[in-house]
């Protein structure tokens, strides 16, 4: 266990939230595995077919999992992805205060884990490493309690809406399998972003001042990002941009194509998909004072501008495939104020392609 984080403790408050309001029914969650484990190789062939992303790594397979799993799969993955950031934060908690720091960082991320676990449908793990056994990687997850708490309560179709989750999830599966260095790229940014985090007690109390100054600015400091976003500093910031572009083209992209994959086979997707979008908005109190913090809002305001960017250029460049120069190497990933203005990325990446003069007519009219 690490001394800045109480593992164990974020782990028991996480579970501990997570129980609420929860529908536990075996056997409905037993055929709902079922359904998962056959819908998601062939949602998989679905993505491929219509994006032309196909996984280097063989077929997906599925995994259905309760809260308190999909909670310890994320510690697992936290304590992997941070252990960089913990080992600064280690060296710094020597002191008196150690003890109660340590269980107040267990605490809050317990708090946001927990929560987390009550609205998660599906996630695609796509961290992978050489100390863990092969059959627990690279798996399409889905928490069978919240798919199952959905459908009963706007009485979606189960068959077509576990379809249509599969067809997201194998998406980022596709985007990250399909596409060879994409991977890598993201890790290193997450891990560039770490590696700048400077632990100095006295760098939140200038964020506090920037809160302050910006609150009497009449601006909104949690909009970009919520709390990771103020912490970065200025190397820190660059790199979050090159983040922030690349999810939302991703998450959009996700968007876009378990629609279009699911043409003349999901045919509620339309009903699915506004209900989704009103429940990620319908966040009041409390709960939306934390998705602020934590940054959540910012992460859901990703679906909305990749799905405007990618309509964007489409309908600029003549058609699906020109989101396909995106994913020829990580310089031609989308900059975050080019999912702002998509022009600005068909100018820098799309103009040198065959449709290139077509591209500049219709961007200069």
């Amino acid at each position: 266990m690490s001394a800045a984080v109480d593992w164990a403790l974020a782990e028991r408050v996480a579970i501990k939230i997570s129980s609420r309001s929860q529908v536990v029914d075996e056997y409905a969650l037993a055929q709902m595995s079922d359904d998962f484990a056959e819908m998601t190789p062939r949602a998989e062939k679905l993505v491929g077919a219509e994006t032309g992303l196909w996984s280097l790594q063989g077929e997906a397979r599925s995994r259905m999992v309760s809260r308190p799993d999909w909670i310890r799969a994320n510690i697992a993955s936290f304590q992997r992805l941070l252990s960089p950031l913990i080992g600064k934060l280690d060296d710094m908690s020597d002191g008196p205060m150690a003890s109660v720091a340590q269980r107040f960082a267990g605490v809050e991320v317990g708090a946001v884990l927990g929560w987390m676990s009550t609205r998660v449908l599906g996630q695609y793990d796509l961290l992978l490493t050489e100390d863990e056994n092969p059959d627990d990687q690279d798996m399409v997850y889905y928490v069978g309690p919240n798919v199952l708490g959905l459908e009963r309560k706007h009485g979606f179709d189960p068959q077509q809406f576990r379809l249509w989750l599969a067809l997201h999830e194998t998406t980022h599966r596709a985007q990250f399998t399909g596409v060879p260095w994409l991977r890598d790229h993201f890790v290193s940014l997450v891990n560039n972003t770490l590696d700048a985090v400077d632990p100095d007690p006295s760098r939140f109390f200038d964020i506090a001042k920037d809160i302050a100054q910006a609150r009497r600015n009449g601006e909104d400091p949690l909009a970009d990002g919520g709390l990771p976003a103020l912490i970065a500093g200025p190397e820190q910031k660059i790199v979050l941009d090159k983040i922030a572009g690349m999810m939302s083209l991703l998450e959009g992209h996700g968007d876009v194509t378990m629609d279009r994959a699911g043409i003349g086979i999901v045919h509620d997707a339309d009903i699915f998909a506004s209900t989704l979008r009103a429940r990620r908005n319908s966040s009041k109190g409390l709960t939306r004072v934390l998705q602020r913090l934590v940054g959540l809002e910012a992460k859901m305001n990703q679906y909305v501008a990749g799905e405007e960017f990618i309509a964007h250029v489409e309908a600029a460049a003549g058609g699906p495939k020109v989101i396909d120069n995106a994913w020829e190497s990580a310089d031609s990933l989308p900059r975050i104020e080019e999912i702002r203005d998509p022009d600005l990325w068909l100018a820098r990446v799309v103009n040198g392609d065959g449709i290139g003069a077509e591209v500049a007519e219709l961007t200069e009219a």
